[in-house]
């Protein structure tokens, strides 16, 4: 750590340039209400000598003035910085911090316990890698332990590391840690995907720095690495490179009449000049004739043999191809389904409740479409994780239900690609995000069409429709509208 320390005050140009090539680890804190989410991220930075020495003074004259630790340093205050979090000790909105070791670079997203702001804490799962789910060595496992255990499966991370904290409140017990343990590997058959997910338990002390960054001598019983040495160490998930090709269209570059150029970053897999390529959903084909990517040392002409994800590049083709925004390219060997029709899991963050049949925008990746949920198959009890029959769904309900949108689009299942898989549910109206989702399974029906569920279509439309299903069988089921 003294080593960051003096190249930054030595010459920031290295320092900066040592961070270029370093591993990148996002995870988030979860956990019940003063579980020591926030105390555990301050003293992850102030232990790694990643905190500046005004925000210290600061955080020295804040911790006098709340006297939340009895005139100590409360790290808390370094992650919550609304003044309405400090009042009442709580977490109210997702914060994110950096801090980096010789080896990574994290970015550590704290997320709130209460119950009412689940839906941040879900927003700030998203883009995770790793969470650390924290538990009160007092309590054991709680109500929103048993939720965020359940969200953070859901949205696919696929390590999950439980933190017991408080141990020095309870004697640095080992039976008591233990116990813990059991009564959270109870619930791992029950949440979403748990074969794919790798789990760990430690004990801590996040206010005192027990097995945080060092080793602590009063829980000697622990033969296991320290927390930080876990996150420096840890095997990154890598396959989103490994995956099927997925390319989001997101503009469409027409500088002039000798070039059309297609825009996006590559959501997985990878490209290479002269492969075969489909565009979705209208299934027309093509070859990569070039790929351009901004100025890479070595390359001539911005141009690349290959390219793979998360990179934003253009690609051209030798065919001339109808492709706009909204449109997904894909390898022709590896086609995603098309459909209009989706099982989906929705996580509802809006006061006003869904009820079917109701009229949404949906998001995935670069593509806007209409449509509504049809039915909700179930809702989840992430009290007991039984699923229960629900007419509607009220904020920070998870639900599995039937999408129908009004027309086909390309997607994935969110557990094989979370960047094609995942959704937004956007307000009509307000242009609110009310919810978002995760697909489960894209439908092959052809019968599943938005004329059955949106009885707003005129029957020119609807005639329409039937028309080009029998006649143009290869478009699909294609919706007009």
């Amino acid at each position: 750590m003294a080593h960051q320390s003096e190249l930054i005050a030595e010459n920031i140009e290295a320092y900066l340039k040592s961070h270029e090539h370093k591993e990148l680890l996002r995870f988030i804190t979860c956990g019940s209400v003063d579980d020591g989410k926030s105390t555990l991220i301050g003293r992850l930075l102030y232990d790694s000598k990643m905190i500046f020495e005004d925000q210290l003074a600061s955080i020295e004259k804040d911790s006098k003035k709340m006297g939340t630790t009895g005139g100590g340093l409360d790290l808390a205050l370094l992650v919550d910085g609304l003044q309405s979090e400090r009042e009442q000790g709580i977490t109210i909105d997702v914060a994110y911090r950096f801090f980096s070791t010789e080896r990574r670079k994290f970015i550590i997203a704290d997320t709130p316990g209460h119950e009412q702001y689940t839906r941040n804490m879900a927003t700030g799962a998203s883009s995770a890698d790793l969470a650390i789910i924290l538990i009160d060595a007092r309590y054991g496992v709680a109500t929103q332990t048993r939720r965020h255990a359940y969200i953070t499966a859901l949205l696919g991370i696929k390590r999950i590391m439980v933190a017991v904290n408080k141990m020095d409140l309870v004697g640095c017990s080992q039976e008591r840690f233990e116990t813990i343990c059991r009564d959270f590997e109870a619930i791992i058959p029950d949440l979403p995907h748990h074969e794919q997910i790798t789990f760990g338990f430690i004990p801590i002390s996040a206010l005192e720095g027990d097995n945080v960054v060092t080793q602590s001598e009063r829980m000697a019983w622990y033969k296991g690495d320290t927390l930080m040495h876990y996150l420096d160490t840890v095997a990154l998930h890598v396959s989103q490179i490994e995956g099927a090709f997925r390319f989001p269209v997101q503009y469409v570059n027409r500088p002039h009449l000798d070039f059309r150029g297609f825009c996006g970053t590559i959501a997985s897999g990878s490209v290479k000049v002269g492969d075969a390529i489909t565009v979705l959903p209208s299934g027309k084909t093509a070859t990569v004739k070039s790929i351009i990517a901004p100025s890479i040392p070595g390359c001539d002409n911005d141009a690349l043999p290959e390219a793979f994800a998360p990179m934003a590049v253009t690609l051209t083709t030798n065919e001339e191809v109808d492709i706009s925004r909204g449109d997904m390219i894909v390898h022709s060997a590896q086609l995603p389904r098309v459909s209009n029709s989706l099982k989906v899991m929705v996580v509802w963050m809006d006061d006003a409740p869904m009820t079917p049949g109701n009229h949404y925008l949906f998001k995935t990746a670069t593509t806007l479409v209409s449509g509504s949920f049809a039915h909700i198959n179930y809702r989840v009890d992430v009290n007991s994780y039984q699923r229960l029959e629900a007419e509607q769904l009220a904020l920070n309900d998870i639900a599995s239900c039937k999408l129908v949108l009004s027309r086909p689009i390309a997607a994935d299942a969110y557990h094989v690609n979370r960047s094609t898989g995942s959704f937004i549910v956007i307000d009509r109206i307000t242009n609110r995000t009310v919810g978002a989702g995760m697909i489960q399974d894209v439908s092959r029906r052809d019968s599943d069409t938005v004329a059955q569920h949106h009885r707003s279509y005129s029957e020119a439309e609807i005639a329409l429709n039937a028309y080009i299903r029998a006649h143009f069988p290869e478009w699909g089921c294609k919706v007009i509208g």
